[in-house]
Order: structure tokens, then C-alpha cells, then sequence
């Protein structure tokens, strides 16, 4: 039986439903019955979901898409005071609601597996929403980037399980009490929100002291934040700690990955014994994503070897390192990286799954002015890794732009460290840019987690039309 709508999310609408975090609850609560409702800047594939789903979407902003009788208003943390439906509702005395308490509500009653960290999330909780589904348990789920199979970022299943991404960001994910938490790394990050390592290790203990008594941590062995992190809350009481990664000294050790083209093999050391999967997706960041969501469903009591062989059946995201195509001999992939970690991480990966002797040339737009300013330097640094670079003009989303902060930094940044980059401020210039730089045989990575992505088609479209230059 499907968990009771809460009173305050019968009539809901959602400011921004498009969004990647808003459009999950969305469709789970239209799935489960509930008159939906939103706006969203613009049409979109998403918009299109959510009203076959029965749900009512509006295109821009406006007092009128507001209907009376709506129960609550969700907003996300990107939802700035002055939006005319936020203003509406405070007129109507709407309730409002963060989009992180929706999530919670709709999570209640179910037993919850929430992933948190920097980087790496969205593959992990999708690794386990699809390996659950397919050991038919039908768990609910709510990721931030839509799976390539079911082509959805969130569902509404028959099954006691609830799969969630956790954001650390806004500190948001303290609102949830989970059976099971993984934390896959901690670093400094969202700068608008955190000054200092401190203030992030706060916000994670607060989150692991959420999980209901007798839950378990899932937590990196290796990765230094995390590492200190466990030093912190390994002595809390009703609390299970399970360790994972590549140190001897992990509960569920890595003990080999060995890359096979855009896949990965993986084993594992558990409970004495070797354990042998596949990770369809490459590089060794993915195959640690792998072995936490494993080890997340093993703390549920699922049998080790029937989750391996399910998380085999994970094919991405899109937008994680997913092939767009082929052109004239080149081919073309789209990675939602933004941070220096993830940067390095894909850019290993790639180097990792290609032949000897590829060209790997990457299309960089930074995302937000504080991040830049606080990391662009090692963003530079993590273009080196490329054979040549595009950076493209930072993407503001919902930031203001920060004085003398521009993607020049990153570009410095690289050029210092030996890197070919190559600063293009018009992003309907980078095609042709682009077909100047490579030929066949080479890989274009197109890069960031702004509206880049939508460069990868038009890349492939200019190659086709025009072929490369060289």
C-alpha cells in the first residue's frame, strides 16, 4: 500500500519544479495522488513528465499560477525572496515548505538509505535504486539526474525502501532520519553556505546523528575527510560503522579494479571472502560509488552476492560520463563535473578507458562565481590532465556575479601548470572552435554542471556538417 499523502502535500506547487531535486518530489507525490502543481522558467523534457503524470505545469513566473487552494508552496534554497508566486503566497498565507522537508515527508514510514558527499551522489544512489529495482524489492526513489534506463530521476515504488540523494549543500539533508546513511567524502565546497572545514564537520555530524538508532554509516576509508569524520562519531552509541575503500584497514575492502574499456571489474574483500562484479561505468571514482552502494544494501540485509551482480545492470546518468555521440570520427561525452575531485576523477577515468595514443580535448564552463573563487586554481590544475581545454565564462546560476572573478582564473591556472587552454567567451562559438582543434580518433569531454551539456549535440551536428579541421 502506497504511504499516506501528508495533509499539507495534497495540493502542492513547486517554484522551479523543473529542477533536478523539485521535479522527484513532484512526480512521487503525483504518483501517489496529489494534485501537483509548479512553474518553471522554461519547457522543458521534465515539464512534459510531469504533465503526463496529471501534474499542472506553468512556463515563467507569475502571481496567477498560484492557484488559492494550494496547500503548500515548495521552494528550494535557489528561490530568491522576491519571486512574485513566493510573494503570492505569503499574501495567501500559503504554507511554505523547503523542498527538503517535502522529501522527508515523503520518505516517512519507509526504510531510507540517504547518500551524502561532494561528489558522487547521483551515481550512487542510482546504482542502488537500479540494482534494487532489479532484484524486484520496487524501492521509491529520488536522484538528482535522470537514469539512462527507466530515463527518470525519481519513482514512487511498491517496496519498503526509499532511496535518496542527500545535499550537504544548503545543509538540507539534516532533515532526514535514515536506517542508512553513506557518506562518500567530505571536502570544502559551497562556499556560500560553509566557511570552513569546521562548520562542514558539523553539518555532517548533525547528519549522522539523524540515522534512527541501531542504522548504519557507510563511510569512506580512504578519503581523507571522511577518515576524520568517522574519528568523530565511531564512538557513538546504537550507531553501526562500515568502512569501504581501498585501505587494509576497511570493513568492505577494494581489493582490485581492473579496467575493461567503459567498464570496470571490481573486487572486494567481505566478510573473508572475495566478492567479483562489473562496474558499467569506468574509472576507479565509479567503482568506489559502486562498492558503497553495495555495502549500503548489505547494511539492509540484502545478500552481498544477488547486490553485486544487480549494480552490474547500472548502465549511468546522464550526464556522468555519457556518450553523446559520434562524429567524423570523434567521439563526444558529457560529465557533470564541477569541482576540482570530480574533475580529476572523469578525466582519469576517461584516460583510463581509452586507447593509447587518444587525444582527450575538454570543453570546461566553470559553475558559480564562489566556487571559482575559492577553487579555480585547482580547476586549472585538473586541465592539465587534458591534451587541450576550452573554458568557457563562468555559469552564474542562482549566484550574483563576485568582482574580479572570472574564468580567467582558471585559465592562469592552467597555463601555469603547463596545460593548452584556450579561454572562448561565446559559447556559440565553441563548435567551430572545437572542429579546429581535433580529428578523428580523438574524445571531446564537454564539462561542467551548467548548461554546457548543451554544447555536445551541437559539437557532434558542426563535425558532421563540416568535419574537423585537421
Amino acid at each position: 500500500m502506497a504511504p499516506a499523502v501528508p495533509g499539507t502535500l495534497e495540493r502542492p506547487h513547486f517554484i522551479g519544479i523543473g529542477g533536478a531535486g523539485m521535479s522527484g518530489i513532484a512526480k512521487i507525490l503525483a504518483q501517489r495522488g496529489a494534485k501537483v502543481a509548479g512553474s518553471d522558467a522554461k519547457d522543458s523534457p521534465t515539464a512534459e513528465a510531469l504533465r503526463a503524470l496529471g501534474a499542472t505545469v506553468h512556463i515563467g513566473h507569475a502571481p496567477a499560477h498560484l492557484a488559492e487552494d494550494a496547500s503548500c508552496v515548495v521552494v528550494s534554497s535557489a528561490i530568491r525572496a522576491d519571486n512574485p508566486e513566493l510573494v503570492r503566497a505569503g499574501e495567501l498565507a500559503i504554507p511554505v515548505v523547503h523542498r527538503s522537508d517535502a522529501l522527508a515527508s515523503v520518505m516517512t514510514g519507509l526504510r531510507s538509505i540517504a547518500v551524502a558527499g561532494t561528489h558522487g551522489k547521483t551515481t550512487t544512489t542510482s546504482m542502488l535504486a537500479v540494482a534494487l529495482s532489479g532484484l524486484d524489492l520496487d524501492p521509491s526513489y529520488a536522484i538528482g539526474g535522470d537514469l539512462e534506463g527507466p530515463g527518470t530521476n525519481a519513482g514512487h515504488g511498491g517496496g519498503d525502501i526509499f532511496v535518496a540523494e542527500a545535499d550537504e549543500s544548503d545543509r538540507s539533508f539534516q532533515k532526514y532520519d535514515p536506517e542508512v546513511a553513506i557518506v562518500l567524502n567530505v571536502e570544502l565546497d559551497h562556499h556560500a553556505n560553509y566557511a570552513s572545514m569546521d562548520e562542514i564537520y558539523e553539518s555532517f555530524e548533525t547528519f549522522i546523528g539523524k540515522i534512527v538508532p541501531g542504522g548504519t554509516l557507510v563511510i569512506s576509508a580512504d578519503q581523507p575527510g571522511a577518515v576524520e569524520l568517522t574519528s568523530r562519531v565511531r564512538d557513538r552509541s546504537e550507531l553501526n560503522v562500515v568502512t569501504y575503500g581501498e585501505s587494509e584497514n576497511a570493513d568492505v575492502r577494494i581489493h582490485k579494479i581492473t579496467p575493461r574499456g567503459l567498464t570496470s571489474e571490481v573486487t572486494i574483500l567481505l566478510a573473508g571472502r572475495f566478492l567479483t562484479f562489473t562496474v558499467s561505468v569506468p574509472g576507479r571514482h565509479y567503482a568506489n560509488n559502486a562498492v558503497a552502494a553495495l555495502a549500503a544494501g548489505v547494511a539492509l540485509g540484502i545478500p552481498a552476492h544477488n547486490l553485486a551482480s544487480a549494480i552490474g545492470g547500472y548502465t549511468g546518468v546522464k550526464r556522468r560520463l555519457q556518450l553523446k555521440g559520434e562524429a567524423a570520427g570523434v567521439q563526444v561525452i558529457d560529465s557533470y563535473a564541477h569541482h576540482p575531485t570530480e574533475m580529476t576523477a572523469d578525466l582519469e577515468a576517461m584516460r583510463s578507458a581509452v586507447a593509447a595514443g587518444t587525444r582527450l580535448l575538454v570543453v570546461f564552463q566553470p559553475h558559480l562565481f564562489s566556487r571559482t573563487q575559492e577553487l579555480g586554481t585547482e580547476m586549472g590544475q585538473a586541465l592539465a590532465l587534458a591534451d587541450a581545454s576550452i573554458v568557457l565564462d563562468i555559469y552564474p546560476a542562482r549566484e550574483d556575479p563576485i568582482p574580479g572573478v572570472t574564468s580567467e582564473l582558471i585559465v592562469n591556472a592552467a597555463l601555469a601548470a603547463s596545460a593548452a587552454v584556450t579561454a572562448v567567451h561565446d559559447k556559440a562559438a565553441v563548435p567551430a572552435a572545437v572542429a579546429g582543434m581535433v580529428k578523428p580518433g580523438d574524445l571531446v569531454l564537454t564539462m561542467g554542471a551548467g548548461d554546457v551539456t548543451d554544447l555536445g549535440p551541437a559539437i557532434l551536428a558542426h563535425l558532421t556538417h563540416s568535419g574537423p579541421a585537421n
